[in-house]
Order: structure tokens, then sequence, then C-alpha cells
């Protein structure tokens, strides 16, 4: 696999708990390095699909990738390029901290001298190092999570596939997961994540994913998936005077969908403009304007955040 091919790879993946349908036929890329966000209501297929890439369940159809090794034929392969976080993951609280960690390298091969710097290494990233002694049934639910991360990266892998990483976490510990999200990526770890918390997705993927009742309903980076779903963009124009002149010199510019009138705000008058176009045919809206001697007070484009995103793609409306 060179550096520019995606780092896993989807193909028509299908998987049905007898006559329920989970995923259906479902092709995704995901670049390498990338922070990939996989996002959709519960029961969408987030899980089966993260399962199955990660070797734990077979595909009813279809096939996945994983750094170029096929899931049903060299699962060995992939379980050594991948780190997996279940959202409930077992803790041996009889165990300490740091012996919960060597019992991981253990199984992953790791040599025993290279065990201790590994595991102060790991423990010092999820800032555990001064609860290395303690035992891990003492450890609180964000703590917990932190070493289940540690424990994903105990065999250096490649990608990392963590369903609901922040489930279940204080604000406080949400923040600290999403840093060391972002700070495992820029070590050239590839995370693909998905979470019901859309404003953590928001705030650090790259790339995202929705699915909808087992079916991908869109992909690419967040601006393109805002493209694909949110294609008209919404121009609040606020205005003195009568409106009537401003409306006529929006009707001649090409991209114009449709003028709705606002609620005045006094003597400003304020229109909504539905518009089909790039951000030089934004401009040239506002130049339009400008010519006919409209009295412009302001002129803003509406961002619609993720929710609203999240909200076409799978129930078909804008909020």
């Amino acid at each position: 696999m060179t550096a520019t091919e995606p780092i896993i790879v989807t193909h028509n993946l299908t998987h049905r708990y007898g006559k329920l349908t989970a995923v259906e036929r479902l092709s995704l890329q995901v670049e390498r390095g990338a922070i990939y966000g996989f996002v959709g209501p519960n029961g969408a297929g987030k899980t089966t699909t993260m399962r199955i890439l990660t070797t734990l369940l077979a595909p009813s159809e279809g096939q996945a990738y994983v750094a170029g090794y096929a899931v049903t034929h060299q699962p060995r392969e992939v379980r050594r390029v991948v780190g997996y976080m279940p959202d409930f993951f077992g803790i041996y609280g009889e165990m300490k901290v740091w012996e919960y960690l060597d019992f991981f390298a253990a199984c992953y091969e790791v040599p025993r001298r290279e065990r201790p710097r590994l595991i102060g290494d790991l423990l010092a990233l999820v800032d555990l190092a001064h609860r290395r002694d303690d035992m891990a049934a003492h450890l609180s639910r964000g703590m917990r999570q932190r070493l289940s991360l540690a424990r994903t990266l105990i065999h250096n892998p490649q990608v990392l596939i963590l369903d609901e990483p922040a489930s279940g976490l204080d604000p406080r510990a949400r923040i600290e997961v999403r840093e060391q999200l972002v700070e495992l990526a820029r070590m050239g770890k590839t995370i693909f994540f998905s979470s019901h918390i859309l404003a953590d997705v928001a705030e650090i993927c790259t790339h995202l994913g929705i699915i909808e009742r087992g079916q991908l309903v869109a992909q690419g980076t967040v601006a393109e998936v805002r493209r694909q779903l949110l294609p008209t963009r919404e121009i609040t124009v606020t205005l003195l005077g009568d409106a009537a002149r401003a409306k006529e010199a929006l009707q001649h510019v090409a991209g114009v969908e449709a003028i709705y009138d606002l609620p005045a705000e006094g003597a400003r008058r304020r229109l909504r403009v539905s518009f089909e176009g790039d951000d030089a045919g934004v401009s040239a809206l506002l130049r339009a304007l400008v010519e006919r001697g409209v009295s412009v007070v302001h002129f803003a484009e509406e961002t619609h955040d993720l929710e609203a995103m999240f909200m076409r793609a799978t129930k078909g409306i804008v909020s």
C-alpha cells in the first residue's frame, strides 16, 4: 500500500443478523492519517461495521481491507495493524495499571525487555503515569477510558478503531479524549471512531461518514459532506429602505433560486437568499446590490452546523 492509497476500504459490505440487515452494501474509504468520524443514529450499523473491520465479525457479503489486508482472508495481519477500543471494555481490576498494560504487551508478543519503557511512554501519553501502581479497579470512568486507549496502542498499530471513545465521560474527560486523538493523528495514526456526540466529531474530524439504516448516505471531508447535503447556501441580507430594489438586483444574479422576506428590524429590511454557487458567486451577489445603490447594512452566509447536516442525512430535514 502506498501513502496515497486509502488505509481502510470496504466494497459492498453487508451483514445480516437473521432477517435483519444491519449493514447493507457499505462502501467507504478512509485516507491514511485521517480523523474519520463515523456517525449515525442508534442501530444504524456503526458497531457492526467496526466489528467487521477488526475481524471480530465476518461479513455476509462484500469485503473490507485495512492497510491492504483483507479482513476475511488475512485476519492475523489485520489485527497487527489495528488497535480496537469497543464501547464497553473489560478492566482486570485485580491488576495494577502497569500490570494491565504488561499483560496485553505480552499478548502481542512485545519483548519483555522493551515493555517497561513502552508502558512508561504510554502512561505518559494518556496522563496516567502518576497512577501506574494503582489497582485498575480504583480508576474513575475517565481514567479507565484512557487506560483502555493505552492498551489499544500497546502494539503500535497504524489504525485506531474506536467505538464511542467519549461515551459516558464528563465534559472535561471528553475534551481530554479529543486532545489525545488529535495528538495521535499528529503521530501518524489513522483514527476511525464512532460517536453520537456531534460536537466532538465537528471539533476534531478531518473526514466524516454518515450511516443510516446500514447504508452510507454521505462521506468525505466535512466541507464536502456539507456540500453534498446542503447544496443551497443561505445568505441573509440586512438593508435600509425598500427591499424591492434589492430583490430586483438579486433576481438577475446566476444561482439565485429564491428570495424570502424576513421580519424587519425597525427601519432595517431583511432578506434571505437561497443561492447555489461558489464563493465568487456570493461576492457577485453583494456586488450586484452595491452597484444598484442598495444600502447594505449586513451581509452574511448562514453556517449550518454538523447537527443540521446530520438531520438532513438521517431524516431529510434541516434544523
